[in-house]
């Protein structure tokens, strides 16, 4: 574990600015006066407390959206005009770059340096992609049989609930926030209760830009008060979800016993990564140990099955520990740091029982396994060996830097295992075009890389098949999630054609 100390140019937050709910334009406290902790996992410290908003308090954002909907300017306003105002807004985010990645450093372990020169301009980025949309947005001109004229109308579906996780504080705010804007939503979100205080920056940062009150509203709280409330608002037209499969299970029974409110959900994975005996074997072992250390192996995409052909098993398996010993855990304010803390006491404490379970159910350690430090909530990157198909550690997700190793033998072995998960997203190593043709189009999986790993881009729509949910985020494929199409149909009379 790293223990220097953090680049005395970064300035680590001693004072948070923003700690109320955000409701029409103002911070507010919670109706009820109730306040909740977060707190810094470098250290488990408290960072500060924030208000916490329950149902009334989403009654309250709800209403200020509706309101914004019904009769503000924002969803009657020219696109362009819209982009102009998200646009100021990205340009805000870049100007408070560092001040923001600290605060996802502080409150979610995040690495500072990574936030700041690529998660935070890759977010503001995503912005000025769906501001260049908002102008953009066509129905069509349909040749309707008999004497009629028809045409379809693309029109915002209305108030949107957001409700956002943990491992990406500022990616996840712009992703549901960004398209919604271009579609003239209004919105409510609520960010993960670990991680609020990125969420209220950037709403203070959207009232600068020129964002009408109401349209966007940020009330910090928890799943089964806040989220639940969302979820079953008679409302809210729409509901955004990305998380754990189980919660978009308990979101999707809401939606349809409230208002049958539309529901599009980002949820959880156990993704494999096929690696094939032609692969370059260095290579294939710096993606597939980045496939799980990756943000702590906190993200659902996260290559936690590693399939291996046995024909470089061993020099694979060799490569990897040597590469998972060189891996730098320490102080996420550290340049040096490759792995912050996981993100709160919960999910460390979850993390290493799944590798007890590893451990009990047969699985052979290669590597890791430990805590490191006495303070915060840093793990070791951690590699089982002799995984089986139907141990808890290949089974489910367990979002933290564990990864189960296999072997296989051909193509359609790796293939079928591959596919015997209640997850939808992977990854392929291999030069063998013919080989990455089959894979990708045999796994059943919403996004597929082949020799590459974590490849976002604001134009590349993602999302999993199976239960790691439906609907996309990025892309054209996001901006229709918030739009609803109507037909419109009329008469004509006397016209030479048809």
């Amino acid at each position: 574990m790293s223990n220097d100390i953090p680049d005395g140019h970064v300035k680590i937050p001693t004072t948070v600015k923003f700690t109320k709910l955000f409701i029409n334009g103002q911070f507010v406290d919670s109706l009820s006066g109730s306040e909740f902790e977060t707190i810094d996992p470098r250290t488990g410290e408290v960072i500060a407390r924030i208000s916490e908003g329950r149902k009334e308090d989403i009654d309250a954002a709800v209403e200020a959206a509706r309101e914004a909907f019904d009769t503000g300017p924002w969803p009657r306003m020219a696109g362009a005009k819209r982009a102009k105002i998200m646009l100021k807004w990205a340009d805000l985010i870049d100007q408070n770059a560092s001040e923001l990645a600290a605060l996802d450093a502080i409150d979610a372990g995040k690495l500072y340096n990574r936030c700041k020169a690529q998660e935070i301009p890759a977010a503001a980025n995503m912005l000025r992609y769906y501001a260049g949309a908002a102008d953009k947005i066509h129905g069509e001109v349909l040749k309707a049989s008999g004497e009629f004229h028809a045409y379809t109308l693309m029109e915002p579906v209305g108030v949107v609930g957001h409700i956002i996780p943990w491992n990406f504080p500022s990616n996840m705010f712009l992703t549901k926030v960004s398209p919604a804007l271009a579609a003239g939503c209004t919105m409510v979100l609520k960010p993960a209760e670990q991680t609020p205080l990125s969420a209220l920056f950037y709403a203070h940062l959207a009232k600068q830009a020129g964002i009408p009150d109401g349209v966007l509203n940020v009330v910090p709280g928890f799943g089964p008060t806040a989220g639940a409330a969302i979820s079953s608002h008679m409302n809210v037209d729409k509901v955004s979800f990305t998380g754990s499969t189980e919660v978009g299970r308990e979101i999707m029974h809401a939606a349809a016993s409230s208002n049958l409110k539309q529901v599009s959900l980002e949820l959880g994975g156990k993704s494999p990564l096929l690696i094939f005996d032609d692969a370059d074997v260095d290579k294939a072992a710096s993606l597939a140990l980045l496939g799980i250390v990756y943000n702590k192996g906190e993200i659902c995409v996260a290559s936690s099955r590693v399939f291996v052909q046995e024909g470089i098993y061993d020099e694979f398996e060799k490569k990897l520990v040597e590469k998972a010993k060189a891996w730098v855990v320490g102080d996420p304010f550290d340049p040096k740091s490759q792995q912050g803390p996981q993100v709160d006491k919960k999910q460390f404490e979850k993390i290493l029982s799944y590798i007890e379970h590893g451990k009990k159910e047969g699985a052979t350690l290669l590597y890791g396994g430990k805590r490191l430090g006495d303070n915060g909530y840093y793990i070791e990157p951690t590699i089982f060996s002799d995984v089986k198909g139907d141990m808890l550690i290949a089974q489910d997700e367990i979002f933290g830097p564990v990864m189960s190793l296999m072997k296989f033998k051909t193509i359609e072995e790796a293939i079928m295992r591959a596919n015997n998960t209640k997850y939808g997203l992977a990854g392929i190593v291999t030069k063998n075009l013919d080989i990455a043709n089959t894979v990708s189009r045999s796994i059943r999986a919403g996004i597929v890389w082949i020799n590459c790993y974590f490849i976002f881009g604001s134009d590349i729509p993602y999302g999993g098949y199976k239960q790691s949910g439906f609907g996309r985020e990025y892309g054209m494929q996001a901006l229709h999630q918030y739009l609803q199409q109507k037909s419109v149909v009329t008469p004509i009379y006397n016209s030479p054609w048809l």
